[in-house]
């Protein structure tokens, strides 16, 4: 009788008994009946309906009680739907489709695979890995259909590396709520035109900005489906892109100066790519010493220096001034890495401004891309971009769960 009423309280059936429990393979087995005489919920639209048989004989897998496997096994009925105009199965409370896990083993699972690797929730359970990411891919699949995008405005995209060979992952997130809202694999204007198909109906109309880096393809495809979206380049990225322009400049001055002077620029690099503030003594007593030489890796790094004056100002109007001197500047150093970067910010002037109409940034995308990073670490990668992709949904994408009877963690 104990069993029997925990198993009633687990699943909150109401028009079904606990028929008996028995042993069977070193497990419990909880067999199940329909009420005589009562009516059943159908399937496709839940109307009331008069059973008109019973379907053969099934099992699922349920959580184990007290360390014990546990299946339940119901013949499942099937009804006379005057709403439908068919006959079709009963709505089976504990079961999600034709899945053989239960509904509560389902949510269990899939909330353990939060927290560790998925074949270790396999052994903990005692089940299969492909039924753990059963599991998983149910518990995404109800959180894509039943969330909520109405409070989307802002969104950031970008790119992250599942595994090594340039193998890449594109990521769309909501920067307001800070969680993932669409991932597919690659990183080409295709890839990104899955998004817009699959989400622009939802979108369009609503996003007020999108922020992204400097990578053609997005950009060609987010002016072609969200022309009325504000473009905004990610501060982050273009910072990147200069500092990377300093270091050619100073690798290349390093490989000249390697035959008359080898320990010149060496263990230097930090020190150009810091902000002075955060230097070492150390490091600021090298870098005094460093400006003192008329070297091109010190004029690289003073105009770096010079540019950060670009983000502090409040009106668009003052940056572009500012831009326009800076890019004479640039152009006129004789650095062919600075003067590559300067055209490049001059080919994007219009959407590199945005950010002082919108000042929004990637700051919460590369966070989340961390956490995306310590899902696939976490696992030791995933074989397929498919399943690494669900894992990234099911930890990032803050999807909604169903109101379940009992929780069981």
């Amino acid at each position: 009788m104990l069993i029997e009423s925990m198993v009633r309280r687990t699943l909150g059936v109401k028009r079904h008994v606990v028929k008996r429990v028995f042993e069977e393979d070193g497990g419990l087995v909880v067999e199940l009946d329909i009420r005589r005489g009562w009516r059943q919920p159908c399937g496709t639209c839940g109307t009331m309906s008069r059973v008109r048989d019973r379907l053969a004989t099934r099992d699922w897998r349920h959580v184990p009680l007290w360390g014990i496997p546990t299946t339940m096994r119901y013949a499942p009925a099937r009804v006379r739907c005057e709403h439908c105009g068919r006959i079709l199965v009963e709505a089976i409370p504990w079961s999600q489709g034709k899945c053989r896990l239960s509904t509560g083993l389902i949510w269990l699972l899939a909330a353990w695979c939060k927290l560790l690797p998925w074949d270790q929730v396999a052994n903990l359970f005692g089940v299969h890995w492909s039924t753990v990411a059963a599991a998983v891919q149910q518990a995404v699949a109800y959180g894509l259909e039943h969330r909520d995008l109405d409070g989307v405005l802002y969104i950031g995209i970008d790119e992250i590396s599942r595994r090594k060979g340039h193998v890449y992952v594109t990521n769309v997130y909501d920067l307001k709520h800070k969680r993932l809202i669409w991932s597919g694999e690659g990183r080409s204007l295709e890839t990104l035109a899955r998004f817009f198909n699959e989400h622009e109906e939802a979108l369009k109309g609503r996003i007020k900005g999108i922020c992204c880096d400097m990578w053609q393809p997005y950009i060609d495809m987010i002016k072609l489906r969200l022309p009325d979206a504000v473009l905004v380049f990610d501060k982050f990225h273009v910072v990147q892109k200069l500092l990377q322009a300093v270091d050619t400049v100073r690798r290349d001055e390093a490989h000249e100066l390697k035959k008359t002077n080898p320990e010149l620029l060496k263990k230097t690099r930090h020190i150009w790519l810091k902000n002075p503030e955060n230097l070492t003594d150390k490091q600021r007593a090298r870098l005094g010493h460093l400006e003192q030489l008329n070297l091109r890796t010190n004029r690289a790094y003073l105009l770096k220096e010079s540019f950060r004056e670009f983000w502090s100002y409040d009106t668009k109007e003052g940056a572009c001034k500012f831009l326009k001197k800076w890019f004479w500047w640039a152009t006129h150093s004789r650095l062919k890495p600075i003067r590559n970067f300067a055209w490049t910010m001059r080919n994007h002037l219009d959407d590199l401004l945005n950010y002082f109409e919108l000042r929004i940034d990637n700051g919460a995308v590369e966070g989340m891309n961390n956490k995306a990073k310590v899902v696939s670490h976490r696992c030791y990668g995933f074989r397929t971009a498919t399943y690494y992709i669900t894992a990234l949904y099911h930890c990032l994408g803050q999807l909604p769960e169903p109101q379940l009877v009992h929780k069981f963690l």
